[in-house]
């Protein structure tokens, strides 16, 4: 081979090798900007009153929730016709799959049923807990506060009535600043929302 050949075959190694390590640099800058965001998660309640339902199993679906509220962004509302998302922010999964989890895990800690589970469990379903998330948000305008709202119904699984529905909702005071302020104030609020749907379908089934 001529030494121009050779240095064709040089020069085009070099540039693949440039090439690969800026491809490198541009997937290492990515992931540090995803590392950037603070990952959160609500708390499971871990003890609720009501009467004991020994004798009945429940089904949580998942929640319904519009489009803007079900993802993995924390929602802050400057005011009632616009949405914002808390900055480096984000929940640990899908709003809807963090609430399904966490009123199954506050029904288990309840110790008063017979059973609780999830869609695809093989449970025996006496009852359907159907949620909707209608608010999950840090309202600022004027003094933060945290806001959380989700109604409830109890579908009898055997003939497909309802049972009983009702509204669930809950505020908590942003107290401090930055991110673990406002999530704080919403697990809060969260918390307060879950016992009230768990001690409601205890007395009602």
């Amino acid at each position: 081979m001529t030494g121009s050949g050779l240095e064709l075959l040089r020069n085009g190694a070099a540039a693949r090798a440039v090439l690969v390590a800026v491809f490198a640099a541009a997937l290492s800058a990515c992931g540090s900007t995803k590392a950037k965001n603070d990952t959160f998660a609500l708390s499971a309640v871990t003890t609720v009153e009501g009467p004991s339902a020994k004798n009945r199993q429940i089904l949580v679906p998942q929640p319904s929730a519009l489009k803007a509220l079900d993802s993995g962004q924390i929602v802050i509302r400057p005011s009632a016709s616009e949405i914002q998302y808390l900055a480096g922010a984000q929940w640990s999964d899908d709003l809807s799959k963090m609430v399904q989890a966490k009123l199954v895990q506050a029904f288990e800690n309840s110790g008063r049923l017979g059973g609780v589970g999830k869609p695809g469990e093989g449970l025996a379903i006496d009852y359907q807990v159907v949620t909707d998330i209608r608010s999950f948000e840090v309202q600022t305008a004027g003094a933060d506060i945290a806001v959380v709202e989700i109604s409830a119904k109890l579908l009898n699984d055997r003939n497909g009535t309802v049972r009983a529905q009702k509204v669930f909702r809950a505020t908590a005071p942003v107290r401090g600043t930055g991110s673990p302020s406002f999530v704080k104030a919403l697990d809060a609020a969260f918390a307060a929302v879950t016992a009230e749907i768990v001690g409601w379908t205890l007395a009602s089934i």
